[in-house]
């Protein structure tokens, strides 16, 4: 086993290879033709040049292609670290590093999947050398790409160049699920969830419109959820009681990864409703929607930006901004009610990226704007409509 001494050695080797490559790195556009030092780049921008120094080789090229052609997952995602399994050999060979020292850059990295983000350019690409491989950690962050050569530039972080670009991004797809494919790109999980019976009693989303998709490029399609937010035992704070999305179970299944949807989906029972009332007398909920970034029906936001999203839109609306069961004999309502809490305890994680906070849900007639076949307004930050949804007691 070598020595910490060793390692350490190893390692400033590595960095020296990188400075004496033949193919030496790039500058980025803000560094005023400064050299880039990659050895001070995180582990994915030392990953994502190893992968765009492979792909130099048109055999691998056109391996790489075939897999992410064959893959069942949505948008034709790969693991990366299972792929690099396969392909270290010829990564270290193209990169110049040894397969230890990248092989340890992949284990010490985040877990992260590859694929073309953009559908242009997925339809595209046809294994030619047109091609970037860009990284980034944090959505909406300017994304670092290398091309075939290895030099190093960074690209919009809003809209993607016309070239084709593979993205290494962290994890967002459940690997461990394995889909099937129904055609083109559109993929349901396997097996598919059964049909929610319109017997069980709850509250339903049965139409949903958002005017973003709060996703940067670089990161494909959104994965939006919806979260029933109450109050936390008895204090003054909310949390999270109930969640909606593309890895939960039927009957909280919802995949929406465009700005329409229509469907069914159970958001809370009237079982749980029914618990929440009674051990939170006075007390409502909140409908509150996100575009998770990395970790599935996990709210990961910064605490200041989540309360004065819910001043802002409390402020507004006079506290009218939370929902309760509001049947009678007539007819099944979910209705408008106060809104008590002003908390929410969220901590951002320093390794996933924060979610996107879409908004918390407004009944039209608080809001006093409607929507033909909507009743729910989604109010974000500063107030800003963001959406709307169609909500039901059935």
């Amino acid at each position: 086993m070598c020595s910490y001494t060793s390692r350490a050695a190893a390692l400033a080797l590595l960095v020296g290879a990188l400075a004496c490559s033949d193919r030496p790195p790039g500058t980025a556009p803000d560094a005023a033709g400064g050299p880039n030092v990659l050895s001070t780049a995180p582990n994915p921008e030392l990953l994502a040049r190893s992968l765009a120094l492979a792909l130099g080789d048109p055999a691998f090229r056109a391996h790489v292609k075939g897999e992410l052609d064959r893959s069942p997952f949505r948008e034709h995602k790969l693991p990366f670290q299972r792929f690099l399994a396969g392909a270290l050999a010829t990564m270290a060979r193209r990169s110049g590093l040894a397969t230890a020292d990248l092989a340890g850059a992949a284990d010490r990295a985040i877990p992260l999947e590859m694929y073309l983000p953009v559908p242009e350019h997925r339809r595209s690409w046809t294994g030619d050398a047109n091609l970037l491989v860009a990284t980034a950690v944090a959505d909406h962050d300017p994304p670092v790409a290398f091309d075939l050569q290895g030099n190093r530039q960074v690209l919009d972080a809003e809209r993607p160049p016309a070239t084709p670009v593979i993205a290494l991004v962290p994890v967002e797809t459940d690997f461990a699920t394995a889909p099937a494919r129904i055609g083109g790109d559109f993929l349901f999980p396997w097996p598919p969830p059964p049909p929610t019976s319109p017997a069980t009693p709850g509250l339903y989303l049965t139409k949903a419109h958002f005017v973003d998709d709060f996703e940067g490029w670089l990161k494909g399609s959104p994965e939006f959820e919806v979260h029933i937010l109450g109050q936390k035992a008895q204090t003054d704070s909310l949390t999270d009681y109930q969640c909606a999305g593309e890895r939960q179970a039927a009957p909280y299944y919802f995949d929406q990864n465009a700005l329409d949807w229509s469907g069914s989906v159970m958001l809370f029972s009237k079982v749980q409703l029914d618990a929440y009332n009674a051990a939170h007398p006075g007390q409502n909920i909140r409908v509150f929607v996100v575009e998770d970034d990395d970790t599935a029906c996990e709210i990961k936001a910064n605490r200041d930006i989540v309360g004065n999203l819910f001043k802002a839109v409390d402020g507004a609306y006079k506290a009218l901004t939370a929902g309760n069961d509001s049947s009678n004999t007539v007819a099944k309502l979910f209705k408008r009610a106060n809104a008590i809490q002003k908390l929410w305890a969220a901590v951002a994680s320093f390794i996933n990226t924060n979610d996107e906070l879409v908004g918390t849900a407004v009944e039209d007639a608080v809001v006093g704007i409607s929507y033909p076949g909507y009743n729910w307004i989604v109010k974000g930050e500063n107030n800003a409509t963001n959406g709307w949804l169609s909500l039901a007691m059935k």
